[in-house]
């Protein structure tokens, strides 16, 4: 490795740890005080939409490292929207990646366990039972593990779907990405 992409890879890896803790404190406090207020159901089904997201996202970074930029080329060649975004992707799939896997995937995996406990709070209060209690103590290990299971789960998943569909995902994150840059003038992903 040369200097400069110790450099570069070290001023990425400092940005990346900004956003993260960036992100990972709005979505902290989104999720907190969304969960605050509703009932232990919709505060259920909130985690796993946490959850899933992490699954997602998940996917998607492991579908970047797997993607071969050669399809894309064809479609660039036609001017089919979302090719060229897909092109960026594949060539910086280890930033697309970390992003993905690390930054949203495993902040989803701190909030999902931040918001079931909220969770198990509300159900254990719901059955006249509080902090401490047996009931709230079996309710965390079900809810833990439940987690657990569907983000483990979720994610393996994720990365079979990911290795063996890699360019119908990239493409579709292409075309979502070319979507948003065109539609909202956002720019998402730039060539440098």
């Amino acid at each position: 490795m040369t200097k400069l992409q110790i450099k570069k890879s070290i001023k990425f890896s400092i940005s990346i740890a900004v956003i993260t803790f960036v992100l990972a404190a709005i979505f902290s406090v989104i999720s907190s005080s969304i969960l605050s207020g509703v009932m232990w159901v919709i505060g259920l089904f909130i985690v796993f939409i946490i959850v899933l997201m992490g699954v997602i996202f998940d996917m998607l970074g492991v579908a970047a490292t797997a993607a071969d930029e050669v399809p894309f080329h064809a479609m660039a060649a036609e001017r089919v929207s979302g090719s060229k975004e897909a092109i960026l992707i594949v060539r910086n799939a280890d930033r697309f990646a970390s992003f993905c896997n690390d930054v949203i995937g495993d902040i989803s995996g701190v909030i999902s366990g931040t918001a079931s406990a909220i969770v198990v709070l509300q159900l254990a209060n719901g059955f006249g039972h509080g902090e401490g209690s047996t009931v709230q103590i079996a309710v965390s290990v079900v809810m833990t593990s439940l987690v657990a299971a569907l983000t483990v789960g979720g994610k393996a998943l994720g990365k079979f779907y990911g290795i063996h569909s890699s360019t119908k995902i990239i493409f579709f994150v292409g075309k979502v990405i070319a979507f948003i840059q065109n539609k909202f003038n956002i720019k998402i992903l730039t060539k440098n």
